[in-house]
């Protein structure tokens, strides 16, 4: 059957190579012209993405905005529709529908669809069945026959064949996301397959069919002990449950009750589907190196005769004024904090747009009221202020975390206090113009994303909000004045707000989510669909890799005292980045990282710590000093314009930093308090401080800060001394902006200017700026002959020869266990072969390792394995392979991510799409804007002078399983292994964690060093 009927008579099969439409050629037969349909759009004046906006005949609305800074297109299909349309006796449906849409059609994801739908329809109509039961036994005998059948089911299935579909056409970030409102999927393709893309998605958004229903159920579950096991997502949906009793937005979750997952409906899944997922109610959101007129007739041509009908409509419950604060208390292991939410109007409300500013005006990260009243002040560990603004309500919360002997009710009171003064109009009258000069450079440098492009239009489109209305509303964040901040301020923070304390202790209501019987699924890696076949055979125009070429691609000078400059132009906007990089860091000197966050809390002779960060916000730039392990990063960006006075500014907070005791005091006493809340957050358990130990011993990078007592000892003179040295040692600059490439040593008339590529922003700084070299030699403050920098101190590696189990006690659902194996030293001849093991094996969700462990055998929302290699020459590569699964699982994960490390399935078809995935991705990346100068930065460091990605695309194309299976058998299997296991030590299996190794309990002061 041809899947794809009449594609050459309308020339849709073949693109030329740039994407572009071809010159055309002159022939000696005229032949008439085919008649080409037009298609209407909408454009808006003025518009920065050039947006043109579509609506076909069945009500698929369609956004395009042409960005060719590579040639991939970065695609949303928004579905407007999310967890508020969930049936309230079926919650967490709408999240459980985007799984499903994952799972393939009728043609999709099957090798014989008339054999696999009866064994569907049966697990459908037992799910029913068994959702009316109580009775245990009776459920337990019911989803044994759901298991049954599935394993029947499955044989037809090809498991993961849409993620292998995707991944053969050269897709990337392969992805959904389900929130309140809506259901976005996303893909990042090349643009010379946009034609599969969309035969793709229509056929998803065609049909969908629930199959590897059970063992998906099961990674849901885990996706739902996550959030069990997250003090953040219970302290959320508090605060939620508090503010609207009413409204879906508190009265049921995304991600569903236990209950309702445990009890799930096909029937309520597929109705739902049949509701929302009509080209009435969806978006396709599309920025990119596309070509408008091919790029809608593509897509009319697959989604334009997809049935419409009517969408239900979502009634809004009015909530009931809340009279006086509703407070709630949370309990987990994390660290404390307090969250305060008010309730707001709707997104294209005016309130909701002033609320923004409000949020800006609190909290902007430089010069908001809680910037510099809490945080530049310490009067807080951290606070900051959070908008979740939706189409019904909005909320604004503001969330604060104590210094030691601090109480919450404090914290509260001094959120409280800055809501007051803005309440008062007690902030500075140019707080509101800078808010809105930084909004525009914040949306300047956002548009270099496809990404956030793409991610307007779905904004717009779930907003029910015309193209030019959304635009408008950055217009009218303009316009907000002092007294309309005023106005909305005291109409809607009084008392009427939710108060969320979380507290550390143990939190004895988490439910347990039992463990149901599975019986592992075949995955079928070898099938493929017929669909799959004839999307895969349809050509494509080659696309060609251009690799980074570090002579040409990046302009070197030398400024004065011998410091090299590395340099390259930005064409496309007026914003810049400068670096000073320092081949030194906290392995040289603990104090180093204590001296670049001492550097916020200070100011100068002329300005304080405040006005000083007011200073760099009015101009429109920001700085930043940053101390890693081996290296120190100074940094400062922003308008260009400003460049001069922000350069001029920033040189003199570091050769001059005013000393400040009390800052001091105040910056130790929150660095003990930050060490003890570490302690309580899983992921720097697990992901730092276990690592570090296991790959350094008790003494590593991780532990490698100054005592307590040392600590308290410091004088301010010991930290400013170390930031007025940074300069006077060797280090390079690097500066990405739009001045010109030419070093202007002579008159700058023989400045050539492109205007028609560079715009007015290169021929305007050039009017009237020095050039860069004479700017930076001017104002950049170094002695005439500069220090060397200390030798390399890296911590010595620990050989890993012993099998060895560390864990660590942590009040939580899940266990989360990592395998580390320590590999050879950097040798860049494996980078080729290691890419494509981690593409094959464990680097996506079409990967061996996902099939394996998530697919066929339900024991993982996520898990992954890789090889990483060493970022830096003589260290080592580590291979690192995650798995986080619910403690009853726990068996089974560890031997099924042990088995598949130590005997890689053979699986041609997945080896051959992983080689094209590689080749894909590299043919459309491209490296460019300040991304150059720090791909050379990392090249450097691994002794490289080219763009290593040339090897990985010439050498895996080649490359055969014996190859990757070499590389597994030589690199991988049988070596041995420390295994890091953090979980409740009431719910691990120790008898089973001492086969893979000697037992070893962790304390946490063992790991941490103090």
């Amino acid at each position: 059957m041809l899947l794809f009927p009449a594609l050459a008579a309308l020339g849709l099969t073949t693109q030329c190579q740039s994407s572009k439409p071809a010159a055309t050629t002159t022939s000696a037969v005229t032949a008439p012209a085919p008649t080409v349909k037009e298609y209407k759009y909408e454009t808006v004046e003025g518009d920065p993405l050039k947006a043109r906006i579509y609506t076909l005949a069945n009500g698929l609305t369609v956004y395009l905005s042409d960005y060719d800074d590579a040639p991939r297109i970065q695609t949303y299909l928004a579905v407007r529709a999310g967890s508020k349309n969930d049936p309230h006796n079926a919650t967490g449906l709408a999240h459980y529908l985007e799984h499903m849409v994952f799972k393939g059609t009728s043609q999709l994801g099957t090798q014989n669809w008339a054999a696999e739908k009866p064994e569907l329809d049966k697990i459908e109509a037992l799910y029913e069945t068994y959702r009316t039961k109580t009775d245990a036994a009776e459920r337990k005998r019911i989803y044994h026959q759901i298991d049954s059948i599935s394993s029947v089911a499955a044989k037809y299935a090809v498991a993961n064949e849409y993620d292998k579909v995707m991944g053969a056409i050269g897709a990337k970030g392969s992805n959904a996301y389900t929130s309140v409102e809506q259901t976005v999927y996303q893909e990042d393709i090349p643009s010379n397959q946009i034609e599969k893309w969309a035969a793709i998605q229509s056929e998803r958004l065609r049909e969908m069919v629930p199959r590897l229903f059970h063992t998906e159920l099961e990674a849901v579950y885990e996706e739902k002990n996550r959030t069990l096991d997250s003090d953040f997502s219970k302290e959320f949906e508090a605060m939620n449950a508090t503010l609207y009793r009413k409204h879906e937005y508190g009265t049921q979750t995304t991600i569903g009750t236990i209950q309702h997952l445990q009890n799930p409906s096909i029937t309520e899944i597929k109705n739902y589907f049949g509701k929302y997922y009509m080209p009435n109610n969806v978006a396709l959101c599309l920025s990119g190196d596309l070509d408008y007129d091919q790029t809608i007739r593509i897509i009319d041509q697959y989604f334009g005769k997809l049935p419409t009908k009517p969408v239900p409509t979502f009634n809004v419950a009015k909530e009931d004024p809340i009279a006086a604060p509703i407070t709630k208390e949370i309990v987990g292991p994390d660290a404390e904090n307090v969250m305060i939410g008010f309730r707001f109007p709707g997104t294209t409300t005016q309130d909701a747009l002033v609320l923004r500013m409000i949020d800006k005006i609190l909290s902007n990260g430089q010069a908001g009221l809680i910037d510099l009243n809490l945080n530049q002040q310490q009067k807080v560990l951290q606070a900051a202020t959070i908008t979740d603004i939706n189409n019904d309500y909005s909320t604004h919360i503001l969330y604060g975390m104590p210094r030691q002997g601090q109480t919450l009710q404090q914290v509260r009171d001094l959120l409280l206090a800055q809501l007051d003064k803005v309440k008062k109009g007690d902030f500075p009258e140019w707080l509101i113009p800078a808010i809105v000069n930084n909004e525009k450079l914040q949306r300047t440098k956002s548009y270099e994303s496809n990404e956030a492009r793409a991610g307007a239009f779905v904004a717009a489109f779930v907003a029910h909000e015309d193209w030019k209305d959304y635009l408008k509303q950055f217009d009218d964040f303009a316009k907000i004045t002092k007294d309309d901040v005023l106005r909305v301020a005291n109409q809607y923070y009084g008392t009427n707000y939710a108060l969320i304390y979380k507290r550390t202790g143990k939190d004895t209501s988490t439910p347990k989510v039992i463990k149901p019987a599975i019986t592992p699924v075949p995955v079928n890696r070898d099938a493929a669909s017929a669909f799959y076949k004839q999307v895969t055979s349809m050509p494509s125009p080659d696309l060609q890799p251009v690799f980074v070429d570090y002579q040409k691609d990046i302009q070197q000078a030398t400024l004065k005292s011998g410091i090299p400059l590395y340099y390259s132009q930005n064409t496309e906007n007026g914003l810049f980045n400068l670096y000073y990089i320092l081949d030194m860091g906290t392995n040289n000197d603990p104090k180093l990282g204590l001296a670049a966050d001492y550097l916020q809390y200070l100011g100068t002779d002329k300005y304080t710590a405040a006005q000083l960060q007011q200073e760099f916000y009015k101009l429109g730039c920001s700085f930043g000093v940053f101390s890693g392990q081996d290296r120190v990063y100074v940094s400062l960006s922003g308008l260009d314009t400003n460049f001069e006075p922000a350069l001029q500014l920033f040189e003199s907070l570091l050769a001059s930093p005013k000393p400040d005791a009390k800052a001091l005091n105040d910056m130790v006493a929150g660095i003990l308090k930050a060490r003890q809340d570490a302690k309580l957050n899983k992921q720097v358990i697990l992901s730092q401080a276990m690592v570090n130990y296991a790959k350094y011993g008790p003494k590593n990078p991780f532990t490698s800060i100054l005592p307590e007592k040392e600590l308290r000892a410091l004088k301010p003179a010991d930290l400013t001394a170390l930031t007025k040295k940074l300069t006077s040692y060797q280090h390079r600059v690097l500066y990405y902006g739009p001045r010109p490439a030419e070093v202007l040593q002579a008159r700058r008339e023989a400045v050539p200017v492109d205007t028609q590529k560079v715009g007015n922003i290169v021929k305007r700084i050039i009017d009237t700026s020095g050039n860069l070299l004479q700017v930076l030699n001017k104002f950049h403050q170094t002695p005439a002959k500069l220090t060397p920098v200390p030798a390399d101190k890296d911590f010595a590696e620990q050989p890993m020869k012993d099998r060895k189990v560390y864990w660590v006690d942590y009040n939580m659902v899940q266990a989360e266990i990592l395998f580390l194996t320590k590999g050879d030293i950097y040798n860049k001849e494996i980078v080729p072969t290691a890419s494509l093991y981690n593409e094959y094996f464990g680097g996506s969700m079409g990967s061996i390792v996902f099939q394996e462990l998530r697919e066929s055998k339900a024991l993982a929302y996520s898990a992954s394995s890789r090889y990483a290699n060493a970022d830096k020459l003589g260290r080592s590569n580590y291979v690192l392979s995650y798995i986080g699964t619910q403690s009853d699982k726990l068996p089974e994960a560890m031997a099924g991510m042990e088995a598949l490390l130590n005997d890689m399935p053979v699986a041609e078809a997945n080896l051959q799409i992983a080689k094209n995935a590689i080749r894909n991705s590299i043919a459309t990346e491209r490296i460019t804007k300040s991304d150059i100068l720090f791909s050379y930065e990392r090249a450097r460091r691994l002794g490289l002078d080219y763009d290593v990605r040339r090897d990985v695309y010439e050498k895996t194309y080649n490359m055969s399983f014996d190859d990757l299976k070499k590389f597994q058998e030589a690199k991988i299997k049988g070596q041995s292994q420390t295994i890091l296991v953090i979980g409740s030590k009431d719910r691990l299996n120790f008898k089973e964690l001492a086969k893979y190794g000697q037992v070893q309990q962790l304390t946490l002061k063992e790991i941490f060093g103090y």
